[in-house]
Protein backbone atom coordinates (compact mmCIF):
# COMPACT_ATOMS: atom_id res chain seq x y z
CA UNK A 1 0.00 0.00 0.00
CA UNK A 2 2.62 2.51 0.61
CA UNK A 3 4.72 1.63 -2.21
CA UNK A 4 1.44 2.27 -4.54
CA UNK A 5 0.92 5.47 -3.05
CA UNK A 6 4.47 6.71 -4.00
CA UNK A 7 3.89 5.67 -7.59
CA UNK A 8 0.88 7.52 -7.44
CA UNK A 9 2.74 10.78 -6.21
CA UNK A 10 5.57 10.33 -8.64
CA UNK A 11 3.31 9.81 -12.01
CA UNK A 12 1.31 12.81 -10.43
CA UNK A 13 4.15 15.22 -10.34
CA UNK A 14 5.22 13.60 -13.80
CA UNK A 15 1.93 15.11 -15.26
CA UNK A 16 2.44 18.48 -13.39
CA UNK A 17 5.87 18.98 -15.44
CA UNK A 18 4.61 17.82 -18.25
CA UNK A 19 1.34 20.48 -18.12
CA UNK A 20 3.87 23.45 -17.05
CA UNK A 21 6.50 23.05 -19.94
CA UNK A 22 3.36 22.76 -22.28
CA UNK A 23 1.60 25.64 -20.93
CA UNK A 24 4.89 27.68 -21.20
CA UNK A 25 5.90 26.68 -25.06
CA UNK A 26 2.49 28.23 -25.68
CA UNK A 27 2.95 31.37 -24.15
CA UNK A 28 6.28 31.47 -25.97
CA UNK A 29 4.82 30.50 -28.94
CA UNK A 30 2.12 33.31 -28.43
CA UNK A 31 4.61 35.85 -27.50
CA UNK A 32 6.81 35.46 -30.86
CA UNK A 33 3.49 35.53 -32.63
CA UNK A 34 2.70 39.27 -30.94
CA UNK A 35 5.86 40.83 -31.92
CA UNK A 36 5.54 39.54 -35.71
CA UNK A 37 2.79 41.26 -35.93
CA UNK A 38 3.59 44.41 -33.72
CA UNK A 39 6.58 44.52 -36.36
CA UNK A 40 4.37 43.93 -39.61
CA UNK A 41 1.75 46.39 -38.64
CA UNK A 42 2.33 49.77 -38.95
CA UNK A 43 3.09 52.00 -36.17
CA UNK A 44 0.18 54.52 -36.01
CA UNK A 45 -2.32 51.31 -35.87
CA UNK A 46 -3.06 49.95 -32.05
CA UNK A 47 -2.46 46.54 -31.05
CA UNK A 48 -5.29 43.70 -31.58
CA UNK A 49 -7.05 43.79 -27.99
CA UNK A 50 -5.92 40.87 -25.99
CA UNK A 51 -2.54 40.73 -27.32
CA UNK A 52 0.78 41.81 -25.92
CA UNK A 53 2.52 45.25 -26.39
CA UNK A 54 6.43 45.05 -27.19
CA UNK A 55 8.32 47.07 -25.12
CA UNK A 56 10.47 49.61 -27.09
CA UNK A 57 13.73 47.86 -26.54
CA UNK A 58 12.06 45.04 -27.85
CA UNK A 59 10.26 46.89 -31.29
CA UNK A 60 12.52 46.50 -34.69
CA UNK A 61 13.09 49.56 -36.05
CA UNK A 62 13.92 49.50 -39.92
CA UNK A 63 16.90 51.80 -41.20
CA UNK A 64 15.22 54.68 -43.97
CA UNK A 65 17.67 54.83 -47.19
CA UNK A 66 15.71 57.74 -48.71
CA UNK A 67 18.18 60.47 -47.31
CA UNK A 68 21.41 58.74 -48.69
CA UNK A 69 19.08 58.31 -52.03
CA UNK A 70 18.49 62.41 -52.00
CA UNK A 71 22.45 63.04 -51.74
CA UNK A 72 23.11 60.50 -54.19
CA UNK A 73 20.76 62.27 -56.92
CA UNK A 74 21.74 65.52 -55.66
CA UNK A 75 25.38 64.75 -56.35
CA UNK A 76 24.53 63.56 -59.67
CA UNK A 77 23.10 66.61 -60.96
CA UNK A 78 25.83 68.52 -59.79
CA UNK A 79 28.08 66.88 -61.13
CA UNK A 80 26.43 66.88 -64.65
CA UNK A 81 25.90 70.81 -64.72
CA UNK A 82 29.44 70.96 -63.87
CA UNK A 83 30.69 69.04 -67.17
CA UNK A 84 28.12 71.33 -68.96
CA UNK A 85 29.52 74.22 -67.33
CA UNK A 86 33.08 73.05 -68.60
CA UNK A 87 31.89 72.17 -71.57
CA UNK A 88 30.72 75.59 -72.29
CA UNK A 89 33.15 77.34 -71.42
CA UNK A 90 35.77 75.30 -73.55
CA UNK A 91 33.05 76.06 -76.78
CA UNK A 92 33.35 79.74 -75.97
CA UNK A 93 37.26 79.87 -75.30
CA UNK A 94 37.67 77.73 -78.71
CA UNK A 95 35.40 80.19 -80.54
CA UNK A 96 37.30 83.18 -79.39
CA UNK A 97 40.12 81.49 -79.84
CA UNK A 98 39.48 80.65 -83.05
CA UNK A 99 38.91 84.72 -84.27
CA UNK A 100 42.01 85.49 -82.80
CA UNK A 101 44.37 83.19 -83.97
CA UNK A 102 42.45 83.01 -87.53
CA UNK A 103 42.68 86.96 -87.80
CA UNK A 104 44.41 87.89 -90.65
CA UNK A 105 47.32 90.29 -89.05
CA UNK A 106 46.96 93.75 -90.69
CA UNK A 107 50.32 94.73 -92.69
CA UNK A 108 52.25 97.99 -92.13
CA UNK A 109 49.90 101.15 -92.90
CA UNK A 110 46.94 100.15 -91.80
CA UNK A 111 44.27 100.26 -88.70
CA UNK A 112 41.36 98.43 -87.60
CA UNK A 113 38.68 97.92 -85.16
CA UNK A 114 35.05 96.70 -84.16
CA UNK A 115 31.83 98.66 -84.93
CA UNK A 116 28.96 97.96 -85.98
CA UNK A 117 26.69 99.12 -88.75
CA UNK A 118 24.54 101.93 -88.72
CA UNK A 119 21.52 104.13 -90.11
CA UNK A 120 20.66 107.56 -90.05
CA UNK A 121 17.01 107.00 -88.26
CA UNK A 122 14.12 108.88 -88.88
CA UNK A 123 10.82 108.58 -87.13
CA UNK A 124 7.46 108.97 -89.19
CA UNK A 125 5.18 110.81 -86.24
CA UNK A 126 1.95 112.38 -86.02
CA UNK A 127 1.74 116.71 -86.32
CA UNK A 128 -1.30 116.63 -84.55
CA UNK A 129 -2.82 114.61 -81.77
CA UNK A 130 -5.38 111.82 -82.84
CA UNK A 131 -6.80 108.49 -83.40
CA UNK A 132 -4.86 105.97 -86.19
CA UNK A 133 -6.67 104.89 -88.78
CA UNK A 134 -4.48 102.97 -90.79
CA UNK A 135 -0.88 101.69 -91.38
CA UNK A 136 0.34 100.44 -94.76
CA UNK A 137 4.23 98.87 -93.75
CA UNK A 138 5.44 96.34 -91.32
CA UNK A 139 8.80 95.97 -89.96
CA UNK A 140 11.62 94.70 -92.61
CA UNK A 141 9.69 96.72 -95.69
CA UNK A 142 11.29 99.12 -97.67
CA UNK A 143 9.11 102.43 -98.33
CA UNK A 144 10.06 105.40 -101.11
CA UNK A 145 9.48 108.79 -100.86
CA UNK A 146 6.63 110.47 -100.45
CA UNK A 147 4.74 106.78 -100.04
CA UNK A 148 1.79 106.84 -97.78
CA UNK A 149 2.68 104.83 -94.95
CA UNK A 150 -0.32 105.47 -92.80
CA UNK A 151 -3.22 107.27 -92.19
CA UNK A 152 -5.23 109.20 -89.21
CA UNK A 153 -8.38 109.64 -88.32
CA UNK A 154 -9.78 112.77 -90.07
CA UNK A 155 -13.84 112.79 -89.55
CA UNK A 156 -13.50 115.47 -86.91
CA UNK A 157 -11.61 117.78 -89.28
CA UNK A 158 -13.20 117.10 -92.35
CA UNK A 159 -16.41 118.10 -90.34
CA UNK A 160 -14.80 121.54 -89.90
CA UNK A 161 -13.90 121.77 -92.89
CA UNK A 162 -17.66 121.80 -94.58
CA UNK A 163 -18.79 124.23 -91.74
CA UNK A 164 -15.48 126.58 -93.19
CA UNK A 165 -16.86 126.42 -96.87
CA UNK A 166 -20.34 127.17 -95.65
CA UNK A 167 -18.84 130.01 -93.94
CA UNK A 168 -17.46 130.81 -97.15
CA UNK A 169 -20.81 131.07 -99.18
CA UNK A 170 -22.42 133.17 -96.59
CA UNK A 171 -19.81 135.58 -96.64
CA UNK A 172 -20.35 135.81 -100.08
CA UNK A 173 -23.69 136.44 -100.02
CA UNK A 174 -23.23 139.15 -97.16
CA UNK A 175 -20.84 140.96 -100.22
CA UNK A 176 -23.40 140.51 -102.64
CA UNK A 177 -25.59 142.12 -100.19
CA UNK A 178 -23.41 145.23 -99.43
CA UNK A 179 -22.73 145.51 -102.50
CA UNK A 180 -26.09 145.72 -103.39
CA UNK A 181 -26.40 148.80 -100.79
CA UNK A 182 -23.39 150.53 -102.13
CA UNK A 183 -25.16 150.47 -105.57
CA UNK A 184 -28.30 152.27 -103.87
CA UNK A 185 -26.87 154.31 -101.16
CA UNK A 186 -24.30 155.90 -103.81
CA UNK A 187 -27.67 156.28 -106.48
CA UNK A 188 -29.05 157.91 -103.13
CA UNK A 189 -26.14 160.35 -102.66
CA UNK A 190 -26.14 160.97 -105.99
CA UNK A 191 -29.01 162.91 -106.38
CA UNK A 192 -29.02 164.54 -102.99
CA UNK A 193 -25.73 166.19 -103.62
CA UNK A 194 -27.03 167.04 -107.19
CA UNK A 195 -30.25 168.85 -105.47
CA UNK A 196 -28.14 170.77 -103.36
CA UNK A 197 -26.32 172.23 -105.60
CA UNK A 198 -29.67 173.32 -107.90
CA UNK A 199 -31.10 174.54 -104.24
CA UNK A 200 -27.34 176.49 -103.95
CA UNK A 201 -28.18 178.39 -107.45
CA UNK A 202 -32.07 178.91 -106.77
CA UNK A 203 -31.24 180.85 -103.69
CA UNK A 204 -29.91 184.28 -105.09
CA UNK A 205 -33.22 184.21 -107.19
CA UNK A 206 -35.23 183.90 -104.18
CA UNK A 207 -37.27 180.65 -106.02
CA UNK A 208 -35.35 178.08 -102.79
CA UNK A 209 -35.08 179.75 -99.54
CA UNK A 210 -31.80 179.89 -97.63
CA UNK A 211 -33.46 177.10 -94.95
CA UNK A 212 -34.45 174.83 -97.62
CA UNK A 213 -30.87 175.05 -99.15
CA UNK A 214 -29.45 173.98 -96.34
CA UNK A 215 -31.55 170.67 -96.16
CA UNK A 216 -30.43 169.93 -99.20
CA UNK A 217 -26.80 169.75 -98.78
CA UNK A 218 -27.32 167.69 -94.89
CA UNK A 219 -29.29 165.48 -97.03
CA UNK A 220 -26.51 165.07 -98.92
CA UNK A 221 -23.88 164.85 -96.71
CA UNK A 222 -26.64 162.10 -94.41
CA UNK A 223 -26.49 159.80 -97.94
CA UNK A 224 -22.70 160.65 -98.35
CA UNK A 225 -22.21 158.94 -94.92
CA UNK A 226 -24.87 155.99 -96.01
CA UNK A 227 -22.61 155.23 -98.64
CA UNK A 228 -19.15 154.81 -96.83
CA UNK A 229 -21.09 152.69 -94.54
CA UNK A 230 -22.47 150.59 -97.12
CA UNK A 231 -19.00 150.06 -98.55
CA UNK A 232 -17.24 149.06 -94.93
CA UNK A 233 -19.57 146.64 -94.59
CA UNK A 234 -18.97 145.24 -98.33
CA UNK A 235 -14.83 145.56 -97.44
CA UNK A 236 -16.14 143.76 -93.75
CA UNK A 237 -18.19 140.54 -95.93
CA UNK A 238 -14.84 140.72 -97.98
CA UNK A 239 -12.28 139.88 -95.26
CA UNK A 240 -14.93 137.38 -93.75
CA UNK A 241 -14.64 135.53 -96.97
CA UNK A 242 -10.78 135.55 -96.89
CA UNK A 243 -11.33 134.69 -93.36
CA UNK A 244 -13.26 131.56 -94.28
CA UNK A 245 -10.78 130.38 -97.22
CA UNK A 246 -8.07 131.22 -94.68
CA UNK A 247 -9.90 128.27 -92.11
CA UNK A 248 -10.47 125.95 -95.06
CA UNK A 249 -6.94 126.03 -96.11
CA UNK A 250 -5.71 125.10 -92.98
CA UNK A 251 -8.32 122.08 -92.28
CA UNK A 252 -7.12 121.02 -95.27
CA UNK A 253 -3.25 120.87 -94.70
CA UNK A 254 -4.57 119.23 -91.03
CA UNK A 255 -6.08 116.46 -93.08
CA UNK A 256 -3.01 116.27 -95.42
CA UNK A 257 -0.63 116.26 -92.90
CA UNK A 258 -2.68 113.55 -91.40
CA UNK A 259 -1.92 111.35 -94.01
CA UNK A 260 1.67 110.13 -93.40
CA UNK A 261 4.15 109.61 -95.75
CA UNK A 262 7.51 108.62 -95.78
CA UNK A 263 10.03 111.94 -96.16
CA UNK A 264 13.01 109.24 -97.82
CA UNK A 265 13.45 106.23 -99.27
CA UNK A 266 14.02 103.34 -95.86
CA UNK A 267 13.43 100.73 -94.41
CA UNK A 268 11.14 100.24 -91.60
CA UNK A 269 12.80 99.21 -88.26
CA UNK A 270 10.21 99.19 -85.37
CA UNK A 271 6.22 99.99 -85.89
CA UNK A 272 5.45 101.92 -82.77
CA UNK A 273 1.73 101.99 -83.07
CA UNK A 274 -1.29 100.23 -84.48
CA UNK A 275 -4.64 101.39 -85.79
CA UNK A 276 -7.07 102.86 -83.05
CA UNK A 277 -4.29 103.76 -80.80
CA UNK A 278 -5.15 107.44 -79.66
CA UNK A 279 -1.81 109.42 -79.94
CA UNK A 280 -0.41 112.54 -78.99
CA UNK A 281 0.88 115.44 -80.84
CA UNK A 282 4.47 114.39 -82.31
CA UNK A 283 3.51 110.51 -81.61
CA UNK A 284 5.66 108.69 -83.23
CA UNK A 285 4.04 105.76 -85.91
CA UNK A 286 7.10 104.18 -87.27
CA UNK A 287 11.01 104.31 -86.67
CA UNK A 288 12.80 103.74 -90.36
CA UNK A 289 16.63 103.57 -91.51
CA UNK A 290 17.83 105.96 -94.03
CA UNK A 291 19.10 103.16 -96.88
CA UNK A 292 21.00 106.46 -98.21
CA UNK A 293 22.94 107.28 -95.18
CA UNK A 294 24.58 103.89 -93.99
CA UNK A 295 27.86 104.44 -91.78
CA UNK A 296 30.32 102.41 -89.08
CA UNK A 297 31.87 104.44 -86.28
CA UNK A 298 35.02 102.40 -84.83
CA UNK A 299 37.59 103.81 -82.14
CA UNK A 300 41.27 104.52 -83.08
CA UNK A 301 44.10 105.05 -80.33
CA UNK A 302 45.94 108.14 -80.21
CA UNK A 303 48.94 107.46 -81.96
CA UNK A 304 46.97 105.84 -85.19
CA UNK A 305 44.05 108.43 -85.65
CA UNK A 306 46.30 111.10 -85.64
CA UNK A 307 47.89 109.62 -89.21
CA UNK A 308 44.07 109.16 -90.65
CA UNK A 309 43.50 111.55 -93.09
CA UNK A 310 39.91 113.17 -93.77
CA UNK A 311 38.56 111.86 -97.06
CA UNK A 312 40.46 108.84 -97.09
CA UNK A 313 39.62 105.27 -98.09
CA UNK A 314 38.34 102.65 -95.97
CA UNK A 315 37.20 99.32 -96.05
CA UNK A 316 34.15 97.42 -93.86
CA UNK A 317 34.12 94.04 -93.22
CA UNK A 318 30.92 92.53 -92.15
CA UNK A 319 30.95 89.62 -90.00
CA UNK A 320 28.04 87.75 -92.24
CA UNK A 321 29.90 88.49 -95.01
CA UNK A 322 33.48 88.39 -94.49
CA UNK A 323 34.36 87.49 -97.92
CA UNK A 324 32.94 90.78 -99.44
CA UNK A 325 34.91 93.88 -98.08
CA UNK A 326 32.53 97.09 -98.76
CA UNK A 327 34.52 100.32 -99.93
CA UNK A 328 33.87 103.47 -97.19
CA UNK A 329 34.97 107.17 -96.90
CA UNK A 330 36.61 108.88 -93.37
CA UNK A 331 33.87 111.07 -93.41
CA UNK A 332 34.47 112.40 -89.96
CA UNK A 333 37.29 111.93 -87.12
CA UNK A 334 36.36 113.32 -83.28
CA UNK A 335 38.19 116.17 -81.99
CA UNK A 336 37.82 115.04 -78.72
CA UNK A 337 39.07 112.02 -77.38
CA UNK A 338 37.74 109.57 -75.09
CA UNK A 339 37.60 106.61 -73.24
CA UNK A 340 36.78 103.42 -75.35
CA UNK A 341 33.09 102.52 -74.84
CA UNK A 342 32.56 98.64 -73.39
CA UNK A 343 31.06 97.83 -76.52
CA UNK A 344 34.10 98.37 -78.02
CA UNK A 345 37.31 96.12 -78.01
CA UNK A 346 40.39 97.92 -79.16
CA UNK A 347 44.15 96.30 -78.65
CA UNK A 348 44.66 98.24 -76.13
CA UNK A 349 43.20 98.80 -72.43
CA UNK A 350 40.14 100.42 -71.92
CA UNK A 351 41.01 103.14 -69.76
CA UNK A 352 43.82 104.52 -73.29
CA UNK A 353 41.74 107.66 -74.83
CA UNK A 354 40.79 106.90 -78.31
CA UNK A 355 39.18 109.03 -81.58
CA UNK A 356 36.11 108.46 -82.54
CA UNK A 357 36.48 107.56 -86.36
CA UNK A 358 33.05 107.37 -89.13
CA UNK A 359 33.45 105.61 -91.87
CA UNK A 360 30.52 106.51 -94.58
CA UNK A 361 29.58 104.23 -97.59
CA UNK A 362 29.23 105.47 -100.53
CA UNK A 363 26.34 107.30 -101.12
CA UNK A 364 25.97 106.99 -104.61
CA UNK A 365 26.69 103.06 -104.43
CA UNK A 366 24.59 102.09 -101.32
CA UNK A 367 21.28 101.09 -102.94
CA UNK A 368 23.40 98.14 -104.79
CA UNK A 369 24.30 96.79 -101.04
CA UNK A 370 21.06 96.99 -99.57
CA UNK A 371 20.85 93.46 -98.75
CA UNK A 372 24.27 94.35 -96.40
CA UNK A 373 22.56 97.10 -94.75
CA UNK A 374 21.17 95.99 -91.28
CA UNK A 375 21.36 98.45 -88.70
CA UNK A 376 23.44 96.91 -85.66
CA UNK A 377 25.34 94.32 -87.90
CA UNK A 378 28.89 93.75 -86.47
CA UNK A 379 31.72 93.84 -88.06
CA UNK A 380 35.36 95.48 -88.81
CA UNK A 381 36.78 98.78 -90.22
CA UNK A 382 40.01 99.55 -91.60
CA UNK A 383 41.79 102.51 -92.21
CA UNK A 384 44.74 103.17 -94.32
CA UNK A 385 47.32 105.11 -92.33
CA UNK A 386 50.12 105.37 -95.36
CA UNK A 387 48.03 106.35 -98.72
CA UNK A 388 50.89 104.68 -100.59
CA UNK A 389 50.55 101.43 -98.71
CA UNK A 390 48.55 98.59 -100.78
CA UNK A 391 45.11 96.95 -99.53
CA UNK A 392 45.77 93.28 -98.40
CA UNK A 393 44.23 90.60 -100.88
CA UNK A 394 41.42 90.14 -97.58
CA UNK A 395 40.40 93.25 -98.03
CA UNK A 396 40.63 94.52 -101.20
CA UNK A 397 37.33 94.72 -103.21
CA UNK A 398 35.28 92.11 -105.16
CA UNK A 399 32.25 93.90 -105.70
CA UNK A 400 28.79 92.40 -104.99
CA UNK A 401 27.80 88.92 -105.31
CA UNK A 402 24.68 88.65 -108.41
CA UNK A 403 22.98 86.59 -105.39
CA UNK A 404 22.84 88.85 -102.98
CA UNK A 405 21.96 92.06 -105.37
CA UNK A 406 18.16 93.57 -105.11
CA UNK A 407 15.74 92.62 -108.16
CA UNK A 408 16.98 95.13 -111.17
CA UNK A 409 20.30 96.23 -109.83
CA UNK A 410 23.16 96.39 -111.64
CA UNK A 411 26.24 94.22 -110.56
CA UNK A 412 28.88 96.64 -109.58
CA UNK A 413 32.66 95.90 -110.99
CA UNK A 414 35.60 95.40 -108.80
CA UNK A 415 37.00 98.93 -110.67
CA UNK A 416 40.01 100.08 -108.76
CA UNK A 417 40.92 99.60 -105.28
Amino acid sequence: MPRNDGVQRTEGRNEGLARNETVQRTEGAQRNDTLERTEAAPRSEAPPRGEAIPRPSQARTPVSSQPARSKGRIGRILKRFFYLALAASAVAGGVIAYRIFTAPALPEGFAGGNGRLEANQVYIATKFPGRIAEIGFNEGDTVEAGQVVARMDTSALEAQLRQAEAEITAARDRRNTALAQVEVKKADNDYAVQQADRSKQLVPTGAVSQQEAQLDVARAAATRAELVGAQAEATRALSSIDAARATADRLRADIKDATLVAPIRARVETRLAEPGEVLGEGGRVLTTNDLSDVYMYIFLPTEVAGKVPLGSEARIVLDAYPQYPIRATVSFLSPVSQFTPKAVETAEERYNLTFRVKLQLDKDRLRQYEPFVRSGLPGMGYVRTNPNAEWPENLQFKGVPENLLPTGAARVSGGPN
